[in-house]
């Protein structure tokens, strides 16, 4: 009989600076055109955020980190160094908040693999190591660390979790997604960049995977990638951080791209989107889910628990699917779930899952 893998309860965290409001008018600050910042309003307004919180600490006057005092308010953006070095302290330590929200739904001895995702810092030793050492993880643990992935990185985490139970059945596996999009302001006069660093928050999510029933059962893995795409999402590392690019493209070609029968079986691993009474879709931004919910024709909540996650911690790449399971983990019983996310590529990857029994 096939071992099934379950997510047994997820952890997350945030920060405790909300930095939304803040942005929005440095963001419109930078617009010189009226036009552009005329849509620059519209769209925020339209975005269905309320809050997005960073790691960045709050300036000397008690202000957001691009008010006086703050880690932006200078002439010249603070260099890609200096943001990794903030990256190596911050990031360990969010996850570890998320770890520790994780352990007091769940017990995590035992732990036999670590699986880390994290697409917006890099160092040496990892962040997986870092992890693991702070936990005093026993030195055997297997590690295993996703990155720059993106938005989709949490579906590669939980399906590797999900393979290794499958295969090795005593396997209990933390799953760690911990992002600080952040660290990585733009000082860009362009209407576009500006408007896709609108969307982005830091938090972490941790998950135990083991073969022990409860939580949701772990499905079918699947993934898909649009034709032609690969420009409209992806980050480019520059001397002054990593600089996002989301094209306005995006929502409407996925939403084509679901139009397609073919694609849309791919993107959905083949269900009917009518008999799915879960539905995990990542909270990239109000115009995606409206393009996911349109294209599907879905019920007009059956997104409700992705748009309470956007309002409430805007997109924080790959933790934010696992802030939406989170939540659907805690609400009625799904006999017929599917998790699905968007990212660099443009590719869908997503899995099914349902209650388990």
């Amino acid at each position: 009989m096939p071992i099934n893998a379950h997510i047994t309860a997820i952890g997350t965290a945030v920060p405790d600076h909300d930095i939304h409001a803040a942005f929005i008018a440095w963001a419109r600050a930078r617009l010189p055109d009226p036009r552009s910042a005329r849509v620059f309003d519209r769209m925020a307004s339209r975005a269905a955020i309320h809050h997005r919180w960073s790691i960045l600490p709050v300036g000397a006057d008690g202000g957001s980190p691009v008010d006086v005092g703050g880690f932006y308010a200078r002439d010249v953006l603070p260099g890609t160094a200096e943001r990794m070095k903030l990256y190596a302290e911050a990031a360990p330590a969010l996850a570890l908040t998320a770890i520790a929200a994780l352990g007091e739904k769940v017990a995590l001895d035992g732990i036999t693999h670590l699986v880390v995702a994290s697409c917006t810092g890099f160092v040496a030793p990892g962040i997986d190591q870092i992890i693991a050492a702070r936990l005093g993880l026993a030195p055997g643990v297997e590690r295993l660390l996703v990155g720059f992935m993106g938005c989709y990185a949490a579906v590669a985490a939980l399906r590797s979790a999900r393979h290794i139970v499958r295969s090795e059945p005593a396997a209990r596996v933390l799953v760690v997604c911990v992002e600080l999009s952040t660290l990585h302001l733009q000082d860009s006069p362009a209407l576009e960049p500006l408007l896709a660093m609108l969307q982005f928050g830091d938090g972490a999510a941790a998950a135990l995977v083991s073969a022990e029933p409860g939580g949701f059962a772990l499905g079918a893995p699947f993934a898909t990638t649009l034709p032609d795409s690969a420009e409209l999402i992806r980050w480019d590392i520059t001397d002054q951080g990593f600089a996002m690019h989301l094209s306005g493209e995006v929502p409407g070609r996925i939403a084509a791209g679901l139009a397609d029968p073919v694609f849309a079986a791919a993107a959905t691993g083949g269900q009917d989107p009518q008999g799915i009474d879960g539905w995990a879709v990542h909270a990239g931004g109000r115009s995606i889910l409206d393009a996911v919910e349109t294209a599907l024709s879905l019920r007009h909540d059956a997104l409700a628990t992705s748009r309470g996650v956007l309002a409430d911690v805007g997109n924080m790449s790959s933790a934010t699917l696992m802030f939406v399971l989170a939540r659907l983990l805690d609400g009625p019983k799904i006999d017929n779930g599917v998790a699905l996310a968007f990212g660099p590529g443009l590719a869908a990857e997503g899995f099914a899952f349902r209650s388990a029994e």
